[in-house]
């Protein structure tokens, strides 16, 4: 239900409601045609369709072609060369070793088996381990599948198989000419994200919701529960609002660091979080 048809709608109720029966019938009948069209498309195995069946309706221009010399192979060799840190050291063992296995949160088989009843369609990983099937088999492996998650955290050893990612480009902008257009979504397996949410919510948001005296986390919007570019948004208003009752003018200075995730020292943000 796209917002042009919603739009239609509602002309089509107030055509009706002043007794303009005439051009609410004929308006109905593009809207049945819209809905048709769309209805034939299976969003969920073929987005790609979806989304240009939408764009017709909605009478958005198609996106440019890519530059030629943008392939799949040239893609390749960019994303291994700004993934490969030729100065990286491994952290000290202290800094990222986990607390010890009597005093850590486990991860129960309950836990683990709401998460699988509950998964959504989603990318298959590199394991080709779809997530109807782990939906499916929930009952069964919630037990071996919490053990091993357990097993990694106390160990600190995530499974090489769980490092793989397939990485798919999605466009930044219309007519992308160079690499640096494409943003790189890495697709990994089912159970890695798994992982990831239940270490996010049992250990991240916990930290930053009570952080040490030394760290404040009070002005931070990104990764972590309720926050968001809106709550920032209002935040700052928030402040700007009070302080022009007081002040005859503001100076707002805003940054904005281009490729910020692809230059983050490793290192500092360990020790950060150790």
């Amino acid at each position: 239900m796209t917002q042009e048809i919603k739009a239609k709608l509602r002309r089509k109720n107030r055509l009706m409601r002043s007794g303009r029966m005439e051009e609410a019938s004929a308006l109905a009948v593009r809207i049945g045609h819209d809905i048709d069209q769309l209805r034939k498309i299976n969003g969920k195995t073929d987005a790609k369709e979806l989304w240009a069946a939408v764009k017709s309706l909605t009478g958005r221009k198609q996106e440019a072609a890519v530059d030629p010399s943008v392939t799949a192979k040239s893609l390749n060799r960019h994303y291994a060369s700004i993934s490969t840190n030729r100065s990286y050291k491994e952290p000290f063992q202290k800094q990222t070793v986990s607390v010890h296995p009597d005093q850590q949160q486990r991860i129960t088989e309950h836990t683990v088996f709401c998460i699988l009843d509950k998964l959504r369609p989603t990318a298959t990983g590199l394991d080709n381990i779809p997530a109807w099937l782990l939906r499916l088999s929930a009952p069964v492996i919630s037990k071996s599948v919490s053990d091993l998650l357990n097993l990694a955290l106390t160990t600190s050893t995530i499974p090489s198989q769980w490092k793989q990612a397939c990485i798919r480009p999605i466009q930044k902008v219309p007519a992308p000419k160079q690499h640096a257009d494409f943003r790189p979504i890495s697709i990994t397996s089912v159970l890695t994200r798994i992982m990831e949410r239940l270490v996010v919510c049992q250990y991240l948001y916990p930290a930053l919701l009570s952080p040490p005296h030394t760290l404040q986390f009070y002005d931070q919007f990104a990764f972590r529960p309720t926050g968001s570019t809106t709550a920032a948004i209002i935040s700052l208003l928030h402040i700007i609002t009070n302080l022009l009752s007081t002040n005859p003018y503001i100076i707002v200075i805003f940054l904005d660091f281009s490729k910020v995730f692809d230059t983050v020292r490793h290192s500092t943000l360990l020790n950060k979080l150790a």
